[in-house]
């Protein structure tokens, strides 16, 4: 049994395969992945199967670790997007002649080796050898142990489609979910160019503090949607349900509501039916509290409250006197991750989109749509929420770093 050690070495020595290989042969291997996801969908759902059925059943993270058939043919219809798109390398970004003759270009080019360290979700592992496979860079990928028979199931589908293209296969690496994995990669640094967790806050904050490998951080998402004193109710409601329900354990899912007084009596009636419908539990300000009175999962905010990401069917509300009180609370509680303004004044939506900090800013919009493959980009490593290299959806396009090549004929300083 090959060592931590040895699979991130043969990783980074495999790379090399990877790199010389045609743009004809990344897309091949990717859309003969995709199809191979499909046909063993049966053989993958009872592999996770097995992952599933020894998690608690209430636990937010049994949602984002179940698999089913349309899940399934997501995570395809996602490899074959990742497919499609144009390699990020080998890119021209500069090209002039120095005064003394020299011929100066600067192109773009893999990081190298991307180390992801990923918890539940086993269709991350299908994401992330995908974007790296397209973008020529090597992948160590270490998963949780709740997703274990899922993700060596992927891994196997991968490696089989890199070697029936001629990619050697140890450029993809699954490595052991046993915690100590994580330490042999935090020190990796000959091997491994950057490390991404992807994750609880608690798990990215770890990797931040504790890496020696540089780390691009995708952040936890406590994601907020203010409802303007201007806002068309309706739509506002309708908004609202869906950031909040359509699927509650993911990190675009809305957690805090904040509502003009303005609007709140109405507001609050109308989402309060739907709410029920859904079970949502509701932790309400006092204002709220009281116009909310009679709703069934109703329960008296605490502070720590309107800083959590609850990735389950619960929410707080809290009633603001103004834009000025909404945005002083998101300055305060955001994770930089989705903030929404709902609203039809356009000088509102304006200041909003302005000086909220966040990677993605919405005005009339759900927060749900803060995804890679919703914006193109095919599948997504995570939502980075940090402000060097990479914000926002990070897939593809960032995958990739600088080489500056310069041509000359002798020339000496």
């Amino acid at each position: 049994m090959q060592t931590i050690e040895s699979l991130i070495i043969e990783t980074y020595k495999a790379s090399a395969s990877l790199r010389n290989a045609t743009d004809q042969q990344i897309i091949s291997t990717l859309k003969m992945l995709a199809d191979a996801i499909e046909k063993n969908a049966a053989a993958i759902l009872i592999a996770n199967s097995k992952d599933v059925e020894r998690q608690d059943v209430t636990d937010p993270k049994t949602d984002r670790l179940r698999l089913n058939e349309q899940r399934i043919a997501g995570i395809a219809a996602g490899i074959r997007q990742v497919s499609e798109l144009p390699n990020p390398t080998n890119k021209q970004l500069e090209h002039r002649t120095l005064y003394n003759g020299l011929l100066l270009q600067k192109i773009s080019v893999p990081l190298g080796v991307v180390g992801a360290i990923y918890e539940s979700r086993p269709n991350v592992t299908y994401d992330i050898a995908a974007l790296c496979i397209r973008s020529i860079n090597g992948c160590v990928l270490k998963g949780s142990s709740d997703a274990e028979n899922s993700n060596l199931a992927a891994i196997e589908i991968i490696k089989k489609a890199l070697e029936a293209n001629n990619i050697d296969p140890g450029c993809v690496n699954l490595l052991p979910s046993a915690r100590e994995t994580v330490q042999e990669m935090f020190t990796a640094t000959k091997y491994i160019d950057v490390i991404i967790p992807r994750g609880s806050n608690n798990l990215i904050q770890f990797v931040r503090k504790n890496s020696l490998v540089p780390v691009i951080e995708t952040g936890a998402g406590v994601c907020h949607i203010y409802i303007e004193k201007e806002a068309d109710i309706d739509k506002a409601v309708s908004i609202v349900v869906n950031a909040k329900v359509t699927r509650p354990s993911v990190c675009n899912a809305v957690d805090t509501v904040l509502v003009d007084i303005e609007a709140a009596l109405v507001f609050l009636q109308k989402l309060k039916p739907l709410f029920e419908k859904h079970a949502v539990e509701i932790f309400a300000d006092p204002i709220s509290y009281d116009l909310l009175k009679g709703y069934r999962e109703l329960r008296p905010a605490t502070l720590e409250d309107f800083g959590r990401e609850f990735l389950s069917l619960k929410c707080a509300i809290k009633v603001v006197e103004n834009l000025d009180a909404a945005l002083e609370h998101i300055q305060e509680y955001s994770t930089k991750h989705s903030e929404a303004i709902i609203s039809e004044n356009k000088v509102s939506c304006n200041r909003f989109i302005k000086e909220v900090d966040a990677a993605v800013v919405y005005s009339n919009a759900s927060t749900r749509f803060t995804d890679g493959e919703e914006f193109g980009l095919g599948a997504e490593i995570g939502i980075s929420t940090q402000k060097l290299h990479a914000r926002g959806p990070f897939a593809l396009e960032k995958l990739v770093t600088e080489k500056w090549i310069v041509t000359g004929e002798g020339q000496t300083r």
